[in-house]
């Protein structure tokens, strides 16, 4: 079997070269993003809305809506779904004098699957690529090295740790590059996601199910029919005012999802000055489960005529949701709780396609086998 990592010898030979390299103890080992990134994220992309004081729904003015569920069998309204992966391995250290960087190698990901009428799922597009990480300035052969990836085929890509994306060097602050290692394979994985998503050429009427917050750039996504957001983690900050006599009152998070029932979702309130709105599906029972905001979606809305959404739509989107996730992968993922069966399959095609850490292992091993390179 050739090595699935040649593309990257070349580099890697040239960081042998010019500096010593202190290999990571067992070859390479996974990195994994703290806090949770996809909560950090969603916090990132709602911005300073501390307080969500708007309704963005009509007619609907009561803080709860009980729901009834939409099965594929009466109307099956939801029909791709799109997640992202990504794995992150840390190599070794390179040190040239002084300064020193950490080498990481990264498997991301993006997968969108389709349901059949019969509902059988069948993948309807894939993106996955292989990415080099370092400081890229912290050595003076970093230029060399990112050429040499980049010119090794599309699978391959080079990504400098340190760069600024707008989003890494919020959700891991600070100049450690390895900390910062895994959070910027993520947001390499979110813009696979966003390529892929909007590439999809889905007819009218067939929804697409996004994994995680919307994308940042929204106006990127004007012109893509029917899609939403779906969130498993998400922003615990945000306060909430109830509609309700005498002007409503102000709830935090907390106390939001404490009282939403089972197969019910809060009401739509707007968010990102009313171009998105957002809303609360309970698809799990509490007493099923450890936590109140345990077996709760976010459900992020696009809104870009800014007008108020119909309620009846909301609760055709609520009960679709809540008919996903009929079928859970208990053991499987610690957020299993909220999982859309559909969603949990798109991860699964694309991780199926990753090479395995046993293979990473051994064909990106310290001292390299680099020759005839």
């Amino acid at each position: 079997m050739p090595n699935p990592f040649s593309g990257l010898m070349p580099a890697l030979k040239v960081i042998l070269e010019e500096g010593r390299v202190l290999p990571a103890t067992g070859q390479a080992m996974e990195d994994l993003t703290r806090p949770d990134h996809e909560e950090v994220i969603d916090r990132l992309r709602t911005g300073d809305e501390q307080i969500f004081d708007v309704l963005l729904e009509a007619p609907n003015r009561q803080p709860y809506v009980s729901l009834q569920p939409v099965y594929r069998t009466e109307r099956h309204l939801l029909r791709y779904f799109l997640d992202g992966s990504a794995r992150t391995y840390f190599l070794g250290d390179v040190i040239e004098g002084n300064r020193r960087s950490p080498v990481h190698v990264a498997q991301i990901g993006a997968a969108a699957v389709y349901r059949t009428d019969n509902g059988r799922i069948k993948v309807a597009g894939i993106r996955h690529k292989i990415v080099l990480m370092m400081d890229k300035q912290a050595v003076s052969f970093g230029e060399r090295v990112e050429e040499l990836v980049n010119n090794a085929g599309p699978l391959f890509a080079f990504h400098d740790t340190m760069e600024d994306d707008g989003e890494t060097e919020i959700s891991s602050p600070g100049k450690e590059p390895r900390s910062r290692a895994a959070h910027k394979a993520h947001h390499l994985m979110a813009v696979l996601e966003d390529e892929l998503g909007r590439s999809l050429a889905r007819p009218g009427g067939q929804w697409l199910v996004l994994d995680g917050s919307l994308s940042k750039d929204l106006f990127r996504w004007h012109t893509v029919p029917q899609f939403l957001g779906v969130a498993k983690s998400f922003n615990r900050q945000p306060r909430f005012k109830l509609p309700g006599a005498r002007g409503g009152r102000v709830v935090n998070l907390y106390d939001l999802l404490a009282d939403l029932p089972f197969s019910a979702r809060t009401c739509a309130f707007a968010a990102r000055a009313g171009k998105m709105a957002v809303w609360y599906v309970r698809i799990r029972e509490q007493k099923h489960l450890d936590y109140p905001l345990m077996g709760v979606l976010k459900v992020e809305y696009p809104n870009f005529g800014m007008e108020a959404v119909p309620s009846e739509l909301i609760n055709e989107i609520s009960g679709a949701l809540i008919a996903e996730r009929q079928v859970a992968p208990y053991g499987k993922d610690s957020r299993w709780h909220a999982h859309l069966y559909a969603i949990y399959l798109a991860e699964q095609a694309i991780k199926n396609s990753f090479i395995s850490i046993e293979v990473l292992k051994a064909g990106l091993k310290w001292p390299l086998d680099v020759q005839g390179l």
